[in-house]
Protein backbone atom coordinates (compact mmCIF):
# COMPACT_ATOMS: atom_id res chain seq x y z
CA UNK A 1 0.00 0.00 0.00
CA UNK A 2 1.43 3.63 -1.02
CA UNK A 3 2.38 5.85 1.66
CA UNK A 4 -1.44 7.72 2.74
CA UNK A 5 -2.08 11.28 2.11
CA UNK A 6 -2.26 13.14 5.08
CA UNK A 7 -4.85 15.13 6.92
CA UNK A 8 -4.24 18.48 7.11
CA UNK A 9 -4.38 19.97 10.25
CA UNK A 10 -6.59 20.28 13.80
CA UNK A 11 -8.93 22.58 13.15
CA UNK A 12 -11.04 22.14 16.21
CA UNK A 13 -13.95 20.02 18.47
CA UNK A 14 -17.60 19.81 18.36
CA UNK A 15 -19.10 18.64 21.87
CA UNK A 16 -22.54 17.84 22.90
CA UNK A 17 -23.98 17.61 26.08
CA UNK A 18 -27.00 18.24 28.22
CA UNK A 19 -27.70 21.98 28.63
CA UNK A 20 -24.07 22.44 26.78
CA UNK A 21 -25.11 26.20 25.67
CA UNK A 22 -25.88 27.06 29.35
CA UNK A 23 -22.06 26.84 29.61
CA UNK A 24 -21.13 29.71 27.46
CA UNK A 25 -20.55 32.30 29.71
CA UNK A 26 -18.04 29.79 31.60
CA UNK A 27 -15.93 29.50 28.28
CA UNK A 28 -16.30 33.05 27.92
CA UNK A 29 -15.46 34.67 31.61
CA UNK A 30 -13.40 31.99 32.49
CA UNK A 31 -11.43 29.91 29.94
CA UNK A 32 -10.83 32.81 27.91
CA UNK A 33 -13.04 32.13 24.62
CA UNK A 34 -15.06 34.08 22.67
CA UNK A 35 -18.21 33.77 21.13
CA UNK A 36 -18.40 33.43 17.83
CA UNK A 37 -21.74 32.99 16.28
CA UNK A 38 -24.59 31.05 17.97
CA UNK A 39 -27.90 29.17 16.67
CA UNK A 40 -30.64 27.27 18.26
CA UNK A 41 -28.98 24.48 20.89
CA UNK A 42 -25.19 24.83 19.53
CA UNK A 43 -23.04 27.67 20.27
CA UNK A 44 -19.57 28.14 18.75
CA UNK A 45 -16.26 29.24 20.86
CA UNK A 46 -13.14 31.14 18.91
CA UNK A 47 -9.85 31.26 20.18
CA UNK A 48 -7.07 34.19 19.62
CA UNK A 49 -6.25 32.44 15.96
CA UNK A 50 -7.60 32.31 12.52
CA UNK A 51 -9.79 29.37 12.95
CA UNK A 52 -13.56 30.88 12.99
CA UNK A 53 -14.19 28.40 15.85
CA UNK A 54 -12.33 25.42 17.61
CA UNK A 55 -14.60 24.69 20.49
CA UNK A 56 -18.52 24.21 19.93
CA UNK A 57 -21.07 23.37 22.43
CA UNK A 58 -24.30 21.19 21.36
CA UNK A 59 -27.50 20.63 23.47
CA UNK A 60 -28.32 16.93 23.54
CA UNK A 61 -29.52 13.91 25.64
CA UNK A 62 -26.00 12.78 25.74
CA UNK A 63 -22.36 13.32 26.43
CA UNK A 64 -19.59 12.78 23.87
CA UNK A 65 -18.23 13.72 20.51
CA UNK A 66 -20.20 15.84 18.11
CA UNK A 67 -17.37 15.94 15.59
CA UNK A 68 -13.51 16.16 15.35
CA UNK A 69 -12.82 18.97 12.70
CA UNK A 70 -9.96 18.41 10.50
CA UNK A 71 -8.86 21.06 7.76
CA UNK A 72 -7.13 20.22 4.33
CA UNK A 73 -5.39 22.96 2.33
CA UNK A 74 -7.71 23.11 -0.74
CA UNK A 75 -10.46 21.99 -3.39
CA UNK A 76 -8.03 19.47 -5.18
CA UNK A 77 -6.39 17.88 -1.72
CA UNK A 78 -10.37 17.45 -0.18
CA UNK A 79 -11.34 15.32 -3.28
CA UNK A 80 -8.09 13.21 -3.32
CA UNK A 81 -8.07 12.50 0.75
CA UNK A 82 -11.97 11.50 -0.08
CA UNK A 83 -10.91 9.10 -2.79
CA UNK A 84 -8.30 7.70 -0.40
CA UNK A 85 -10.80 7.59 2.39
CA UNK A 86 -13.00 5.71 0.16
CA UNK A 87 -10.33 3.01 -1.44
CA UNK A 88 -8.84 2.31 1.82
CA UNK A 89 -12.25 1.57 3.47
CA UNK A 90 -13.48 4.43 6.01
CA UNK A 91 -17.02 4.66 6.33
CA UNK A 92 -17.70 7.99 4.51
CA UNK A 93 -21.18 9.90 5.50
CA UNK A 94 -20.94 11.68 1.70
CA UNK A 95 -18.87 13.10 -1.49
CA UNK A 96 -17.41 15.93 -0.62
CA UNK A 97 -19.64 19.52 -0.89
CA UNK A 98 -20.82 22.34 1.28
CA UNK A 99 -21.89 22.22 4.53
CA UNK A 100 -24.80 24.19 5.73
CA UNK A 101 -23.99 25.11 8.87
CA UNK A 102 -22.72 28.66 10.33
CA UNK A 103 -19.03 27.72 9.76
CA UNK A 104 -19.56 26.18 6.35
CA UNK A 105 -16.81 25.01 4.08
CA UNK A 106 -16.05 22.62 1.29
CA UNK A 107 -14.99 18.74 2.45
CA UNK A 108 -16.60 15.67 3.78
CA UNK A 109 -17.42 13.50 6.76
CA UNK A 110 -15.90 9.68 7.72
CA UNK A 111 -16.54 7.74 11.09
CA UNK A 112 -13.46 6.29 12.78
CA UNK A 113 -13.71 2.44 13.85
CA UNK A 114 -15.23 3.63 17.48
CA UNK A 115 -17.50 5.48 15.43
CA UNK A 116 -16.94 8.94 16.17
CA UNK A 117 -17.63 11.64 13.01
CA UNK A 118 -14.58 13.11 11.94
CA UNK A 119 -15.38 16.34 9.80
CA UNK A 120 -12.67 17.58 6.73
CA UNK A 121 -13.17 20.93 5.51
CA UNK A 122 -11.48 23.84 3.61
CA UNK A 123 -12.44 26.96 2.23
CA UNK A 124 -13.84 28.36 5.45
CA UNK A 125 -14.18 31.97 6.23
CA UNK A 126 -10.97 32.48 8.76
CA UNK A 127 -10.82 35.65 10.57
CA UNK A 128 -7.92 38.04 11.92
CA UNK A 129 -5.16 36.20 14.18
CA UNK A 130 -4.99 38.29 17.81
CA UNK A 131 -1.75 38.52 19.85
CA UNK A 132 -3.41 38.59 22.81
CA UNK A 133 -1.92 37.28 26.13
CA UNK A 134 -3.02 34.35 28.51
CA UNK A 135 -5.94 33.36 26.48
CA UNK A 136 -6.06 30.44 23.95
CA UNK A 137 -5.31 30.77 20.23
CA UNK A 138 -6.22 27.14 19.32
CA UNK A 139 -6.73 23.25 19.75
CA UNK A 140 -3.89 21.65 20.65
CA UNK A 141 -5.07 17.80 20.53
CA UNK A 142 -7.41 15.70 21.27
CA UNK A 143 -7.28 12.49 23.38
CA UNK A 144 -9.61 9.59 22.76
CA UNK A 145 -10.06 6.34 24.93
CA UNK A 146 -10.76 3.15 22.77
CA UNK A 147 -11.36 -0.11 23.12
CA UNK A 148 -9.22 -1.46 20.73
CA UNK A 149 -5.73 0.97 20.74
CA UNK A 150 -3.95 -0.88 17.93
CA UNK A 151 -6.46 -1.11 15.25
CA UNK A 152 -7.53 2.44 15.96
CA UNK A 153 -4.03 3.26 15.63
CA UNK A 154 -3.16 1.58 12.52
CA UNK A 155 -6.72 3.23 10.86
CA UNK A 156 -5.48 6.63 11.93
CA UNK A 157 -2.93 6.25 10.28
CA UNK A 158 -3.35 3.42 7.18
CA UNK A 159 -6.67 5.18 6.17
CA UNK A 160 -6.02 9.57 7.42
CA UNK A 161 -1.88 9.60 6.93
CA UNK A 162 -1.09 10.11 10.87
CA UNK A 163 2.55 9.08 12.00
CA UNK A 164 3.13 7.70 15.68
CA UNK A 165 5.25 10.49 17.52
CA UNK A 166 5.75 8.37 20.70
CA UNK A 167 4.17 5.71 22.91
CA UNK A 168 3.63 6.02 26.65
CA UNK A 169 3.93 1.94 27.45
CA UNK A 170 1.66 0.16 25.99
CA UNK A 171 -1.64 2.08 27.09
CA UNK A 172 -1.15 5.35 25.03
CA UNK A 173 -0.04 6.26 21.62
CA UNK A 174 0.51 10.01 20.09
CA UNK A 175 -0.16 10.85 16.53
CA UNK A 176 0.65 13.23 14.45
CA UNK A 177 -0.86 14.64 11.39
CA UNK A 178 1.46 18.05 11.17
CA UNK A 179 4.20 18.94 13.08
CA UNK A 180 2.84 19.69 16.16
CA UNK A 181 4.08 16.39 18.61
CA UNK A 182 0.48 14.88 18.11
CA UNK A 183 -2.96 15.83 17.22
CA UNK A 184 -4.70 13.39 18.47
CA UNK A 185 -3.37 10.71 21.18
CA UNK A 186 -5.32 7.31 21.82
CA UNK A 187 -6.22 5.60 25.15
CA UNK A 188 -6.08 1.77 25.94
CA UNK A 189 -9.79 2.05 27.78
CA UNK A 190 -12.82 -0.52 28.38
CA UNK A 191 -15.14 1.29 26.02
CA UNK A 192 -14.78 4.56 23.79
CA UNK A 193 -15.12 8.02 24.84
CA UNK A 194 -13.29 11.72 24.97
CA UNK A 195 -10.48 11.38 27.33
CA UNK A 196 -9.78 15.67 27.42
CA UNK A 197 -9.21 18.31 25.19
CA UNK A 198 -6.27 20.73 25.15
CA UNK A 199 -6.02 24.22 24.39
CA UNK A 200 -3.18 25.89 23.27
CA UNK A 201 -1.38 28.81 24.83
CA UNK A 202 0.76 31.14 23.48
CA UNK A 203 3.42 30.93 25.53
CA UNK A 204 4.24 29.66 29.12
CA UNK A 205 3.63 32.98 31.02
CA UNK A 206 0.31 32.69 29.18
CA UNK A 207 -0.21 29.44 30.36
CA UNK A 208 0.55 30.24 34.08
CA UNK A 209 -1.97 32.98 33.91
CA UNK A 210 -4.37 30.82 32.24
CA UNK A 211 -4.35 28.54 35.42
CA UNK A 212 -4.55 31.96 37.49
CA UNK A 213 -7.55 33.00 36.08
CA UNK A 214 -9.25 29.75 36.77
CA UNK A 215 -8.25 29.94 40.14
CA UNK A 216 -9.51 33.45 40.65
CA UNK A 217 -12.51 32.33 39.37
CA UNK A 218 -12.61 29.75 42.04
CA UNK A 219 -11.24 26.86 40.11
CA UNK A 220 -8.10 25.09 40.72
CA UNK A 221 -6.29 22.03 38.33
CA UNK A 222 -7.71 18.52 38.77
CA UNK A 223 -4.60 17.96 37.42
CA UNK A 224 -1.12 20.13 37.12
CA UNK A 225 0.59 22.02 36.44
CA UNK A 226 3.41 20.20 35.22
CA UNK A 227 5.35 19.14 32.06
CA UNK A 228 5.04 15.76 30.56
CA UNK A 229 7.68 13.27 29.01
CA UNK A 230 6.10 12.72 25.86
CA UNK A 231 5.73 15.86 23.93
CA UNK A 232 7.21 18.18 26.67
CA UNK A 233 4.18 20.48 26.98
CA UNK A 234 3.15 21.75 30.09
CA UNK A 235 -0.16 20.81 31.35
CA UNK A 236 -3.15 21.81 34.08
CA UNK A 237 -6.03 19.81 33.35
CA UNK A 238 -10.06 21.24 34.89
CA UNK A 239 -12.81 19.63 34.89
CA UNK A 240 -15.52 21.54 32.62
CA UNK A 241 -19.11 22.42 34.40
CA UNK A 242 -20.13 19.54 31.78
CA UNK A 243 -17.82 17.19 33.24
CA UNK A 244 -15.42 17.02 30.31
CA UNK A 245 -11.98 17.15 30.88
CA UNK A 246 -10.38 20.33 29.65
CA UNK A 247 -6.16 21.29 29.83
CA UNK A 248 -4.54 24.40 29.20
CA UNK A 249 -0.93 23.86 27.46
CA UNK A 250 1.47 25.20 25.48
CA UNK A 251 5.22 24.87 24.01
CA UNK A 252 4.40 21.76 22.37
CA UNK A 253 7.09 19.56 20.69
CA UNK A 254 7.46 20.27 16.85
CA UNK A 255 8.36 17.66 15.02
CA UNK A 256 11.18 17.08 12.78
CA UNK A 257 10.70 14.58 9.69
CA UNK A 258 13.63 13.95 9.02
CA UNK A 259 15.19 13.42 11.91
CA UNK A 260 12.19 11.97 14.57
CA UNK A 261 12.35 8.37 15.93
CA UNK A 262 9.42 7.17 18.15
CA UNK A 263 9.76 6.50 21.62
CA UNK A 264 7.86 4.68 24.29
CA UNK A 265 7.80 6.01 27.52
CA UNK A 266 7.98 4.48 30.76
CA UNK A 267 4.84 4.58 32.89
CA UNK A 268 6.31 3.71 35.83
CA UNK A 269 9.34 6.77 35.78
CA UNK A 270 8.00 9.57 37.59
CA UNK A 271 9.69 11.80 34.96
CA UNK A 272 7.42 10.46 31.97
CA UNK A 273 4.31 11.58 33.65
CA UNK A 274 5.62 15.11 34.81
CA UNK A 275 9.02 16.32 34.54
CA UNK A 276 9.32 19.01 36.54
CA UNK A 277 8.22 17.07 39.33
CA UNK A 278 5.06 19.45 40.36
CA UNK A 279 1.78 17.31 39.70
CA UNK A 280 3.10 13.96 39.93
CA UNK A 281 0.95 11.17 38.20
CA UNK A 282 -2.94 11.89 38.05
CA UNK A 283 -5.04 10.89 41.09
CA UNK A 284 -7.38 7.68 41.07
CA UNK A 285 -10.31 10.38 40.86
CA UNK A 286 -8.40 12.49 37.52
CA UNK A 287 -7.93 8.55 35.85
CA UNK A 288 -11.62 8.37 36.56
CA UNK A 289 -13.09 11.78 35.21
CA UNK A 290 -10.79 10.94 32.02
CA UNK A 291 -12.42 7.89 31.31
CA UNK A 292 -15.10 9.17 30.69
CA UNK A 293 -18.78 8.63 30.04
CA UNK A 294 -19.29 5.75 27.04
CA UNK A 295 -19.88 8.02 23.59
CA UNK A 296 -21.61 4.97 21.01
CA UNK A 297 -20.99 7.76 18.81
CA UNK A 298 -22.91 8.67 15.17
CA UNK A 299 -26.27 7.20 15.93
CA UNK A 300 -27.47 4.83 13.43
CA UNK A 301 -24.78 2.78 11.89
CA UNK A 302 -23.31 1.25 14.42
CA UNK A 303 -23.36 -2.49 14.48
CA UNK A 304 -25.34 -4.58 17.31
Amino acid sequence: MTEALRAGHLRGIMMHAPMMTATVDFYVDSWGLSLATRGDGVAYMAGTGPEPFLYGLKDSDSFGIEYVHFGMPDRAAMDAFYHQSVERGATVLGAPSLFDDPIGGYGFEILDPDFRRLRFTTELRMKPSEDTFALPRKISHVVLNTPDMEATQDWYCKVLGFRVSDYSADQMVFLRCSSDHHSIALVRAPYASVNHVAFEMPDLDSFMRGIGRMKQKGQVPSWGPGRHGPGNNPFAYFVSPSGFVIEFTSELQQIDETTHEAKVWSRTDPDSMDRWMTAGPPTPAQRAVMMGRPDPGFPGLKQA
